[in-house]
């Protein structure tokens, strides 16, 4: 695979492999198949990487003063993409590793109740390496902070390809820079586990971020990708594809285009089986055998954003929505099936706005799509003004749960819960479709 064969890394002007820990310890070590002359590296945590990349602080006030000093940073921003280095995908090439089988102290942060490891806490993981792997490629050596502004704005799809994470084994996540355009960045990872001897794979990931400007508020060039060889033009046209494939989504998305004419059906025929035969009425709606109204397969929350889950910027880490928002959707498939769920897939989450410090931030997760056993469940994300009544839109997630043994059938009642219910059905269409 083209992982396994990026260990050999940098020249003196190209980053080297870097291997990170994502404890709360500095470690010293090695990284992998480094090439003769290279010294050591020091092993440090992601969070710690991007914090010097940036030049934040760990400190609140020091850290609201660093940012304020990034406005200075904008001087050495491009002017166009033709003014950036090309860079290699090996350049951008990074592989962290969770220690929890050989550090047990890093264990109870990912520990769920029942003997498994936290989804959500691998959701804030990968995050935060998709963003240090854009730094890589980025990376200027002749700055010591990096004038970019680097947020994920789209997590493209994350597909399970082992359901069982032991929370006593050590995780392994490598990842690259697989695609760009002139202010966007595609990043994919890999996360696998050691387990009877060997390291198995349990995850792949695409995450879709953008570059800004150091206050964060205009888009910035980022340097332009080069693939080499077979494998890697292939990836490269998987990127370029999955543009184009959400363009189109987008376009045919139900809030901008009527439902297709098998959607209509399928609706139509949805509500013929809730009327109530004896009436002849269209007001007359009755619940079929083992179903639930989709009014009835709702989970709420309420979050409020303290300082302590900033990101780098000085707003809400994205990992932390992302975490949040699967535990409300777990929960909610949890209490609809009647039983644990396994995640199947996560795809589509959108970053439509920052979420500042201070907020409250209301979670909704939806059961809006059942079958067999899968669950496809919607979780929507907003921010409410205390003092206006606001409502802002912020994020919305999408995840797939399957469940031991069937669910029962999911029924909307209004258009709305119609449109949500079609929504559902394409996403499972298409992860089930890749399987």
């Amino acid at each position: 695979m083209l992982l396994s064969r990026l260990r050999l890394v940098r020249t003196a002007s190209s980053l080297m492999t870097r291997t990170l820990c994502l404890g709360s310890r500095i470690l010293q070590g090695k990284a992998p198949d480094m090439a003769e002359g290279n010294p050591h590296l020091l092993v440090t945590n992601v969070r710690n990487r991007l914090m010097e990349t940036v030049g934040a602080s760990t400190n609140w006030r020091d850290h609201q003063q660093a940012m304020a000093e990034r406005v200075s940073l904008s001087s050495h921003l491009a002017h166009s993409q033709d003014e950036l280095p090309v860079r290699r995908m090996k350049d951008s090439y990074i592989e962290v590793h969770l220690p929890l089988g050989t550090q047990p102290e890093l264990r109870e942060k990912y520990l769920t109740f029942h003997n498994s490891v936290r989804f959500g806490r691998i959701l804030e993981d990968l995050d935060s390496l998709a963003v240090l792997i854009c730094y890589s490629h980025t990376k200027n050596d002749a700055l010591q902070r990096s004038p970019l502004s680097i947020v994920t704005a789209l997590v493209d799809k994350i597909d399970m390809r082992k359901q069982t994470i032991y929370p006593d084994c050590d995780i392994k996540f490598t990842g690259h820079v697989t695609w760009v355009g002139k202010t966007s960045i595609e990043a994919k990872m890999h996360m696998s586990q050691f387990h009877d001897g060997a390291y198995s794979p349990v995850l792949d990931a695409t995450f879709v971020l953008v570059a800004r400007d150091p206050e964060n508020k205009r888009a910035a060039y980022v340097n332009p990708l080069k693939p080499e060889g077979l494998e890697e033009d292939k990836l490269f046209q998987e990127g370029e594809a999955n543009k184009k494939r959400r363009v189109e989504l987008s376009t045919a998305s139900l809030l901008k285009a009527a439902p297709t004419a098998e959607e209509r059906k399928i609706i139509h025929s949805l509500f013929l089986n809730t009327l109530e035969s004896k009436t002849v009425s269209f007001r007359s709606r009755v619940l079929p055998p083992n179903s639930v109204w989709m009014e009835d397969a709702k989970m709420k929350g309420l979050e409020i954003c303290h300082p302590q889950e900033r990101n780098i910027f000085n707003r809400i880490f994205g990992g932390f929505l992302m975490r949040k928002s699967y535990e409300l959707a777990w929960a909610n498939a949890c209490a609809y099936g009647g039983c644990r769920p396994n995640l199947v897939a996560v795809d589509d989450i959108l970053f439509q706005k920052p979420v500042e410090i201070g907020s409250l931030l209301l979670l909704s997760s939806q059961v809006c799509y059942t079958q067999d056993k899968y669950i496809q469940v919607r979780v929507h994300t907003e921010v409410l003004d205390p003092l206006t009544g606001q409502h802002n839109t912020t994020n919305i997630f999408h995840f797939t749960l399957s469940s031991p043994v069937d669910v029962p059938a999911i029924i909307p009642r209004s258009y709305g819960e119609s449109m949500l219910y079609l929504d559902g059905k394409r996403h499972l269409d298409v992860v089930v479709s890749s399987q």
